[in-house]
C-alpha cells in the first residue's frame, strides 16, 4: 500500500501584503467596478450636457469653486500621509503606522466638514432638473465612498490601538490603496462639476 505524503504549509505566512494578498486582489477589482461606475456617471453628464444648448439651464449657477478647490486641495494633501501609512505598515513599524492613520484621519474627517459646506454650495436642488440630478448624484457616489472608507479607516485606526497585529497591517495596506483611488477618482469629477459648465 502507498503512502500518501501531505505537503506541510504550517511555516507559510498566514497573510501577504500586495498581490500576494486575496484581500488586494479583491480590493482591486471593486476599485474596477467603481471606476467603471464613475466612469457612467461622467458619460451621463456628457450626454445630457450634449442634450441642451444652455448648461447649466437658466436661472442656475455653476457650483462655487471656493469649497470644491478646497476639498480637491485637502483630498490630494491626504495622500501624503496615506503614503507614509502605507510605508510605515510595510516597515511593520506600529508606532508609525498609529501617528499616521490619526493624521489620515483628521485629513478626512476636514474633507467630510468641507463637503458638507460644499452640498451646499451646489447652486441646485437635486430634484430641480437634469442638471442638478446628475450633479447631485455625483457628489453623492463619490461623498459615499469616502464616508465609507473614512469609517473602514476609523475602525482600523481604533484596531492598530487596541489589538494591532501583521493580520491588521495588511488590511490597513490595502485601505491605502482604495484611499489613493478615491482621491484620484474625485480629480476627474472635479473637472466635469466644477470646470466643465464653465468651459462649454
Amino acid at each position: 500500500m502507498k503512502r500518501t505524503v501531505f505537503l506541510d504549509v504550517e511555516a507559510l505566512p498566514h497573510h501577504a501584503f500586495g498581490s500576494r494578498s486575496p484581500m488586494w486582489w479583491g480590493t482591486v477589482a471593486f476599485m474596477v467596478i467603481e471606476g467603471a461606475m464613475f466612469a457612467m456617471l461622467v458619460a451621463t453628464y456628457v450626454y445630457l450636457r450634449g442634450a441642451e444648448n444652455v448648461w447649466p439651464p437658466p436661472g442656475f449657477a455653476p457650483p462655487s469653486l471656493l469649497w470644491g478647490s478646497l476639498n480637491t486641495a485637502i483630498l490630494l494633501a491626504s495622500l501624503w500621509p496615506n503614503h507614509k501609512v502605507h510605508k510605515a505598515v510595510e516597515e511593520l513599524d506600529v508606532s508609525a503606522t498609529r501617528r499616521w492613520m490619526l493624521v489620515g484621519d483628521l485629513f478626512a474627517v476636514m474633507f467630510l466638514a468641507v463637503r458638507v459646506l460644499e452640498l451646499g454650495g451646489l447652486n441646485v436642488r437635486w430634484d430641480s432638473n437634469a442638471y442638478g440630478s446628475i450633479v447631485w448624484l455625483v457628489m453623492g457616489f463619490h461623498t459615499f465612498h469616502l464616508l465609507t472608507d473614512a469609517v473602514e479607516t476609523l475602525v482600523l485606526t481604533g484596531m492598530m490601538y487596541t489589538i494591532p497585529s501583521e493580520r491588521r497591517m495588511v488590511d490597513v495596506s490595502d485601505d491605502t490603496l482604495y484611499w489613493n483611488f478615491v482621491v484620484l477618482v474625485w480629480l476627474p469629477l472635479y473637472v466635469v462639476v466644477y470646470w466643465l459648465p464653465r468651459w462649454l
